[in-house]
């Protein structure tokens, strides 16, 4: 069964979009397509939970590790690269289904983009340079200063957009806020979506994180981390800032103990999400919300189980040995999954109703 219409799915990180995307891509003859801005890079698969070679295999999964760690991907680069990959399904009579965690991507795709000059390198040096020498607090007053109604919006602990707003002023002369002002690109009218919000209960979605990241470090996050910081790179790239590279970085600085890092980074996880979820709630109009197929209460292993009902991707166990924990970090949705199955029919449904389907 196929549609032309582009199928995005959106939700916190460990909810399971990247299970759902499979699932639907497989039974709409599409085209997985990544919209999150860390599995871009191909040096963080483990960390950035890249899709694996077995799911790859089932479909076809784009814009995945396209880029080396030193680039700094941007959210203007990644929607030409995405719409391209729109036309190039479409022409093939596939389904787009765009899935990823970036609200900025999947807004800019869904809704336009500010047309806002790409920053020169040579100024992010300029701030990422003031950030080393003069910390956070630095940054922070130089927002507040020059575009005050842009810093009164920020948290002065939120590097990544403090550094954007410095950059944005230092280049333009005028602040975010202006910016946001300025009528919006369009790329595609609202109709040519089908939204899907994964929302989960809190427990459940904190669970998840939790034994996420252990498996990680089973999966050998920690080497990956080792490899990454052997190259030296800036700190205010976007793959230095991946969950969990500068908590395990700083382990292998000798900064903390390995079971300091690992719960710091588990704790910016949960963080995360929570700051995910409130960006989706406030900004996001989906045509579906479906809060995952997970047990209604916190789980000892954040994992679907196996037919037998044990909780095989739990840290420790044999059956994560392989690169992805047989296909647990990216929390799949089992092929056998009455509850996942129940709401794929759900949006094919919806889609009938909307839309004019082809059978194949």
């Amino acid at each position: 069964m196929q549609t032309s219409e582009i199928i995005v799915i959106a939700g916190p990180t460990a909810s399971g979009k990247s299970g759902l995307a499979l699932a639907l891509a497989e039974r709409l003859d599409g085209v997985v397509i990544n919209a999150d801005s860390m599995q871009v890079y191909r040096d963080i698969p483990i960390l950035a939970a890249a899709p694996s070679a077995s799911d790859c295999s089932r479909v076809p999964h784009r814009l995945y590790g396209i880029y080396d760690a030193s680039v700094h991907g941007n959210v203007v680069d990644w929607l030409e690269l995405c719409k391209a990959e729109i036309a190039a399904a479409r022409a093939r009579n596939k389904t787009p289904v765009i899935v990823g965690g970036t609200g900025m991507y999947i807004e800019a795709l869904t809704e336009g983009v500010t047309p806002i000059p790409e920053t020169p390198g040579a100024i992010r040096s300029q701030i990422a340079l003031l950030q080393k020498e003069q910390g956070l607090a630095a940054l922070y007053d130089l927002v507040a200063k020059n575009a005050p109604e842009t810093a009164a919006r920020l948290s002065p602990n939120d590097a990544t957009r403090l550094r954007r707003a410095a950059e944005i002023w230092l280049h333009t002369g005028k602040p975010l806020s202006y910016w946001h002002t300025v009528p919006l690109i369009k790329n595609f009218a609202p109709q040519d979506f089908f939204r899907i919000y994964i929302k989960p209960p809190r427990d459940i979605l904190d669970a998840r994180a939790r034994i996420r990241f252990d498996l990680m470090m089973q999966q050998g996050a920690l080497k990956e981390v080792q490899e990454l910081a052997a190259r030296n790179l800036p700190d205010s790239l976007p793959a230095m800032h991946a969950l969990g590279v500068q908590e395990l970085k700083a382990f292998l600085n000798g900064q903390t103990s390995l079971e300091e890092a690992v719960e710091l980074a588990k704790l910016h996880t949960r963080q995360y999400a929570k700051r995910q979820s409130t960006w989706f709630n406030n900004r996001f109009s989906p045509d579906l919300v479906f809060p995952g197929c997970f047990k209604t209460s916190a789980p000892t292993s954040g994992f679907p189980t196996n037919d037998a009902g044990s909780d095989k991707f739990a840290p420790g166990s044999s059956s994560g040995s392989n690169r992805f924990a047989a296909e647990g970090i990216t929390h799949r949705f089992a092929a056998d999954s009455s509850v996942s199955k129940n709401f794929v029919d759900e949006v094919v449904d919806n889609l009938k109703k909307r839309y004019k389907m082809l059978a194949k």
